[in-house]
């Protein structure tokens, strides 16, 4: 299988910890914001990583979307399972996975690249880093109001999440897929102390499942 992606999207890391859990042999192309359209339109009519290739005969060509990989790969291999026995459990992670892709992954994106263009741009002072953050910036809109706005719905995730602190896993008794699109969209805060100040549990979190699928620790919490 073939992962194509943007290196540092949390998105395609939600897609990576998926396939590592699942224990699945995959490669990743990394894509070039901007000259990605080329390849990923004709595959699947978005513009939007992360993409994945079966690159295998009698399945589909391409999935796209990150939600949609989680829904093929628990098709193709069922175990472990990402998805929960208890229908009403299960409904309940696939709410968490939904308001987290919508809100919140959004959120992280606006504050994570307002920390990287102001007191995070030591991280990587670079012209070509700085070009690709202010090209985010540009293309998402993220301005003083925006980013303020992300701020609160940050506060509110974690107060949300804050039960998590107190068990293993968000939802039931194992792994699932809300426990996964927490991880991954919420590590790039790793980087910005005043996250890892305030909610030391989370990054034990994402250290935890990060390691439960064999995945490379994001930036901020690496050995």
């Amino acid at each position: 299988m073939l992962l194509l992606q943007f290196s540092t999207s949390h998105y395609c890391r939600k897609a990576r910890l998926a396939l590592g859990y699942k224990k699945i042999p995959y490669q990743v192309e990394n894509l070039t914001p901007g000259l990605h359209i080329l390849k990923l339109k004709p595959l699947t009519g978005l513009s939007t990583v992360p993409v994945l290739l079966p690159q295998k005969t009698g399945q589909p060509e391409a999935i796209a979307d990150s939600t949609c990989i989680f829904n093929y790969l628990e098709t193709y291999q069922k175990d472990p399972p990402f998805m929960l026995c208890d229908p009403p459990k299960q409904t309940q992670a696939l709410l968490l996975e939904d308001w987290l892709d919508e809100s919140i992954g959004t959120a992280t994106r606006f504050v994570y690249y307002n920390y990287r263009a102001g007191e995070g741009k030591s991280i990587d002072p670079s012209l070509s880093s700085q070009l690709v953050i202010n090209i985010v910036r540009r293309q998402y809109g993220i301005t003083p109001k925006t980013v303020e706005l992300a701020q609160k719905r940050l506060e509110e995730a974690m107060n949300v999440l804050g039960y998590w602190k107190e068990q293993p896993y968000l939802v039931g008794d194992s792994l699932s897929i809300a426990d996964i699109t927490a991880t991954a969209l919420l590590s790039p805060l790793a980087l910005i102390p005043y996250y890892r100040q305030a909610y030391p549990w989370l990054f034990e979190k994402i250290v935890t499942i990060h390691n439960m699928c064999g995945e490379t620790l994001p930036p901020g919490l690496s050995v």
